[in-house]
């Protein structure tokens, strides 16, 4: 399996900095991936729905650790290569404004 592009747009929704769309082997694309500004660093999220319970649940995930590493590392290099948490807050903060 090959990220073969990460697409970002910056978001001001709490600690989500950005919302990421992979595309896998220039076939398979995931949209709204969350770049997350957590309290132990930056992390990518997976696609989620609120159930009418309010729990939430991923729409799509990787089945191994090993594939969400790669999914995590290629998103957030791209997301570095634009600037970071401070580019994209500063972003969302002026498109907010």
């Amino acid at each position: 399996m090959d990220i073969t592009k990460v697409t970002l747009r910056p978001v001001a929704m709490n600690k989500v900095c950005a919302i990421a769309s992979i595309v896998i082997d220039d076939e398979f694309v995931i949209h709204d991936l969350r770049v997350v500004n957590g309290d132990k660093g930056v992390f990518v999220a997976m696609p989620s729905r609120k159930l009418p319970s309010g729990e939430f649940r991923d729409i799509c995930h990787p089945i191994n650790s090993d594939a969400r590493q790669m999914i995590q590392d290629a998103v957030l290099a791209e997301f570095e290569a634009e600037g970071g948490v401070t580019a994209f807050n500063g972003v969302a903060a002026a498109a907010a404004s």
